[in-house]
């Protein structure tokens, strides 16, 4: 063990590594990444976390950089918790602290996931309802925010946290508040770090309030920090908004601070399919006046590789060449809502199959309700590596998006089945890539920069659903206006004056350091 392991093993309770199988197990999440760590950290407290950041923080006053890099559960598709420095796992911060049932208040450890919080409020008929990947930790879920498949209902993560904690790269710790004009003004003189971050980011929100307003108007996506427009209201400051997509850029997240909402009825499924996209779009906009707890849509060629799996989906596929599959789910009025959709059977064309929840049809839906894991992982002599997911194209466009795929598909030569949530209006495609082709790389860049290309001509963002990361950035950063890109520059250093957290993602991201890092062998993992 080298020196700065053993000396952060004597500061810290929980453990820090440098074993070499060790740091390859966090070399790689769910992105197209692979960055080999030196060290990874476990902590079991916040004051672990507040040791090894006050560490590297005084290392880094001297010209002694460690990067670091915060992770979850490793579910990041976009190599946000990837680093050539030091990881700090969050996993073993997982508890929950306090509830209150009557106020429906929960403050949890930032490293508990989804499903472990959903389970412990149940008993008191409580859920956070996020329609994400049950794994997900609660800090990841801040740190991504992504856009998830009940958002448009429900309002994602964001509308459910009241408060964080937050470890400052110094070591100080941060609970975030709205701060007035004048409890700003009153920090004048107090030196702590936290007391200079509100007046700085004060008084650059105020030389800025013209370009606050146009980002607060004009935003649709999470590259940057664009919740800077968040943050400032009237001259007041909350830190908190800016830590939502931040991928632990700014800090790291150990607290949070929730707000529950009673549990749903279970939800009843509807399934539909068509062969062309316009037909799916009337369908999916006419389900959206029922008011579904999600509403998805899935390219036909999905279901049909999941069911050479094994998945028994001909109910769903037969009659069907080409097409899409729409999926449903309503959670209030549902018996109500199934009616309605069952209504409209005549219709539909001859080649439509409708599938409405049941006793008979539930092995059926049961199974399309895992087709989309069986299509991303059943790819044979290649990988559906992430590289251009989670973007946002509006209702509208969609219909010319889907012509734009199809010069795509031809001239790349890949398979380009989309899947996502139409009510949304976020959306990925994992085509097939052959990790051994020497020009894979120079092709999964081709593709990145294509399709972000036609997401822009549509009026979409390639960060509508997700920040930007490592790979995104190749785009994102380049198309920056440069006062907002200056902007941005400047929060983050406000926050982390030594760059230490994650400087070469996001806003530091450069073509020639992701490049080089996209992974060249299979992960073992399970993509989803």
């Amino acid at each position: 063990m080298g020196r700065i392991a053993r000396y952060l093993n004597q500061l810290t309770v929980g453990n820090v590594f440098d074993a070499p199988e060790i740091l390859e197990a966090y070399s790689t999440d769910r992105s197209a990444l692979k960055i080999k760590p030196k060290y990874v950290a476990l902590p079991e407290t916040t004051d672990d976390i507040r040791k090894i950041m006050r560490f590297c923080y005084q290392l880094a006053s001297r010209n002694l950089k460690i990067p670091i890099a915060v992770r979850g559960s490793g579910l990041d598709e976009l190599g946000g918790d990837l680093t050539n420095g030091l990881v700090i796992s969050t996993e073993k911060l997982n508890r929950l602290l306090e509830s209150d049932k009557r106020e429906r208040l929960v403050r949890v450890q930032a490293g508990i996931t989804l499903k472990e919080l959903n389970t412990a409020l149940s008993i008191n008929g409580l859920t956070i309802p996020i329609g994400g990947h049950e794994m997900e930790t609660i800090g990841g879920l801040i740190s991504n925010c992504p856009s998830d498949d009940y958002s448009a209902k429900y309002g994602g993560i964001y509308n459910y946290v009241e408060r964080i904690e937050v470890v400052l790269p110094n070591g100080d710790i941060l609970q975030t508040s709205r701060q007035s004009k004048h409890a700003i003004a009153k920090r004048k003189k107090d030196k702590r770090f936290e007391s200079e971050i509100y007046r700085k980011l004060s008084k650059l929100a105020r030389g800025n309030s013209e370009l606050v307003k146009q980002i607060r108007k004009e935003t649709s996506g999470l590259a940057g920090y664009p919740n800077v427009a968040r943050s400032e209201r009237k001259g007041s400051i909350d830190l908190m908004p800016l830590f939502f997509g931040a991928e632990g850029t700014l800090g790291v997240i150990t607290e949070v601070i929730l707000r529950a909402v009673p549990i749903r009825k279970t939800p009843k499924r509807v399934v539909a399919t068509f062969e062309d996209f316009m037909m799916a779009q009337k369908f999916l906009e006419y389900v959206k006046s029922l008011k579904p707890r999600e509403q998805n849509i899935y390219d036909i060629d999905i279901i049909r590789t999941a069911e050479e799996t094994g998945k028994r989906l001909s109910d769903i596929t037969r009659k069907m060449d080409r097409g899409f599959v729409v999926y449903a789910t309503f959670d209030e009025k549902s018996n109500s809502c199934l009616r309605k959709v069952a209504s409209v059977r005549k219709l539909l064309p001859k080649t439509s199959q409708l599938i409405i929840e049941s006793p008979k049809t539930a092995t059926a839906l049961n199974e399309f309700d895992n087709s989309l894991i069986s299509f991303l992982n059943c790819a044979r002599s290649g990988e559906r590596i992430p590289i251009l997911t989670d973007f946002y194209v509006p209702a509208k466009n969609m219909l010319r998006f889907m012509d734009d795929l199809k010069v795509i598909e031809s001239s790349l030569k890949l398979d380009l089945a989309l899947f996502g949530s139409y009510s949304a209006s976020n959306y990925s495609l994992r085509p097939k890539f052959n990790l051994d082709d020497k020009d894979y790389r120079k092709k999964a860049i081709a593709f990145l920069r294509t399709g972000a290309f036609v997401i822009q001509r549509q009026g979409g963002s390639l960060t509508g659903g997700s920040p930007e990361g490592y790979l995104k950035a190749i785009v994102t950063n380049a198309d920056f206006a440069e006062a907002e890109y200056e902007l941005y520059l400047q929060i983050k250093a406000i926050f982390d004056k030594y760059n230490m957290l994650n400087p070469t993602a996001k806003l530091g991201a450069t073509p020639q350091f992701t490049i080089s890092h996209l992974r060249t062998t299979s992960s073992a993992k399970i993509m989803v």
